[in-house]
């Protein structure tokens, strides 16, 4: 959705202070942050800019082998000036796929195609979290924006995960614009994101584009049944992706405090 121009300052406003607010609330004054040189991370790493200063994020990259377009997340890092390292994770995948080959034939089949997309973001994720617990008062950021997660088009545990995730409620077309009002540069905004192990774009893997999705999402307006039959059955088929562990509720009293009221809400204390 196209955003008019005093309702863009007013979300990029309200973004970088909800950032301050929530790092604050939970204790962090440093963002650790998975760059890919694609939008999100890059307007991600440039929100975390402007809301704690360049020298309070941290930019990881995170090749899984070669990876022929790790200069767009060079790029941005330097543009932002903000500290940054490269983490090879390949070695790491290696190992655990050839763990898992040890279990072909006992416990699995075969290591499956889903295992092979998912396992690298779930590293990834491992090592944000390594580098994090490293880094005093830093926050590890999730880059995951509206669209990907209304189709679930995301890695439970790996992409999904994060201490709070800034363009949760943005479509992507939103988030370039987003990026655009911050200055970052064109060539990060209008780069396709590619699925990281087939070299095929997002769209040419979902089979439909984000201006469709994110017109959809937005305005409730989608020409094609069978289409919306397809993005719905993704949406309701991925949700378990971002609710809450479902916990049994035992109806046993809890006379501690709960200052969370994760359990009050579920009933649980008396």
């Amino acid at each position: 959705m196209k955003l008019q121009q005093e309702k863009l300052n007013d979300i990029t406003a309200k973004l970088i202070n909800w950032i301050k607010n929530i790092m604050q609330i939970n204790g962090g004054s440093k963002a650790v942050i998975g760059i890919s040189g694609g939008k999100d991370s890059s307007v991600t790493a440039a929100l975390c800019v402007e809301a704690l200063g360049n020298k309070n994020v941290y930019g990881v990259l995170m090749p899984d082998g070669i990876q022929k377009d790790i200069g767009y997340a060079y790029e941005i890092c330097t543009h932002l000036d903000i500290p940054h390292a490269v983490m090879q994770i390949n070695p790491v995948t290696e190992a655990f796929f050839s763990a898992l080959e040890g279990l072909r034939g006992h416990l699995i089949p075969s290591v499956s195609d889903k295992t092979k997309i998912n396992l690298p973001p779930r590293v990834r994720m491992t090592a944000l979290y390594a580098i994090s617990q490293s880094i005093p008062g830093s926050r590890v950021l999730n880059t995951s924006n509206l669209s990907e997660d209304w189709i679930g088009y995301t890695t439970l545990y790996g992409d999904t995960a994060g201490a709070l995730s800034p363009l949760a409620m943005l479509t992507s077309d939103e988030v370039i614009q987003v990026g655009r009002k911050l200055g970052v540069p064109e060539k990060f905004l209008i780069k396709p994101p590619e699925d990281g192990l087939t070299g095929k774009t997002d769209e040419e893997v979902l089979g439909f584009t984000y201006d469709t999705l994110n017109r959809y999402i937005r305005e409730g307006i989608i020409e094609d049944t069978k289409l919306k039959e397809k993005i719905d059955l993704l949406h309701k088929y991925n949700r378990f992706k971002f609710t809450p562990i479902p916990m049994f509720p035992a109806n046993l009293p809890i006379k501690a405090e709960d200052t969370t009221g994760i359990y009050e809400q579920d009933g649980k204390c008396s």
